[in-house]
Formats: structure tokens, C-alpha cells, sequence
């Protein structure tokens, strides 16, 4: 089915009009203390919400982890949110994302080296640089039939989201060259 094909049968049938579900961003230090706390200062100022930290599953003595030990800051955005911050931070990777970064469901991720390099943020020397990762959920209206906690049902194999539909989607909304 052509690009145009499917921007018809979406406009003819609402449902089946791809969405960005959300979007998570992640920022992974590895130890706990004063640089956790600058990371997730530089979180909170990047998307105006305050991060949740997330602790170590399992002691590692080699890199000098302790089990529950927190190593890392999660923010989740939705909506409105979650598109205006795509939209300042896809630059940052030249609107461009590897058709390898979607999974069989649609969904995509993609990482940034260095927060300093989004637009607006200027580098102190007292926070430090921070790469992170950015997870982009998308789905159709009506997947929360399948996750919900009451009464789960399937979702039919036609109503999936396919990757190639995604990219579509994705190349329409937010203008990112796949490559």
C-alpha cells in the first residue's frame, strides 16, 4: 500500500491513524549521589517534569554496584509534552533516524551523546555533560484495550501497527528523514 493510500484510508477511518503513545527519556549515570542528583536536575529543566530514579537490580562488585542502589533518572511524557520535546531534540540527531531503530510494533528509540547539544541548554561546568536515551511509543486509538488492567482483550492482527506504518507516520508528524 502507497504512502497516499494509507493518509486516505486514515483520514476515512480515524482509528487506524497512528499516534505517539509516549515518549521516555533516560539518563543512565551508574552510581549514586551528587552526579545523580545533577542528572536529574538536567532532566527536570530539559522536559519541566520531575524525574523518578530508578535503582540497580542485581549487585555488580566489578563496577561497584549494590542491589536497590539508585543509578538512574526516567521521565515519561505524554501528549502535547512528549511531541514538543521530540520536536527539540530530533535536530540534535539531524531529523534522522535508521530504519533499524523501529521494532516489529512500530515503536523506535535512538540515543543523544550529550545534552548540550539541544537547542536552549547552555553547558555549566558544575552540572557536567549527560548522554541519554529516548524511547518513542506509538500506537493506535484503542491499544489500551490490550494493556489495560480490567477486562483485557485482544487486539486484532489488522488494528497492529506495522513498523512500515509507522515510519510513515512518523515521517509526517514530526518530519524525520528515514535512513
Amino acid at each position: 500500500m502507497s504512502e497516499d493510500d494509507m493518509f486516505k484510508q486514515w483520514e476515512g477511518q480515524p482509528m487506524l491513524k497512528p499516534r505517539i503513545d509516549k515518549v521516555v527519556v533516560n539518563l543512565n549515570i551508574g552510581k549514586s549521589g551528587e552526579p545523580l542528583e545533577k542528572a536529574s536536575k538536567v532532566l527536570k529543566e530539559l522536559t519541566g517534569q520531575k524525574p523518578v530514579k530508578r535503582q540497580a537490580k542485581k549487585t555488580i562488585r566489578d563496577f561497584g554496584l549494590r542491589k536497590g542502589e539508585s543509578i538512574a533518572c526516567v521521565v515519561t511524557l505524554r501528549k502535547e509534552s512528549a511531541i514538543d520535546f521530540l520536536k527539540k531534540v530530533l535536530p540534535v540527531i539531524d531529523n534522522k533516524i535508521s530504519r533499524s531503530s523501529f521494532d516489529r510494533q512500530g515503536n523506535f528509540a535512538f540515543g543523544i551523546k550529550e545534552h548540550i547539544e539541544i537547542a536552549g541548554v547552555k553547558y555549566e561546568p558544575d552540572v557536567g555533560i549527560f548522554g541519554m536515551d529516548v524511547c518513542v511509543s506509538v500506537n493506535r486509538p484503542g491499544h489500551r484495550v490490550k494493556t489495560r488492567r480490567r477486562q483485557k482483550k485482544r487486539i486484532g492482527s489488522k488494528h497492529l501497527l506495522s513498523p512500515e506504518e509507522s515510519i510513515i507516520f512518523v515521517k509526517q508528524a514530526l518530519g524525520v528523514e528515514i535512513v
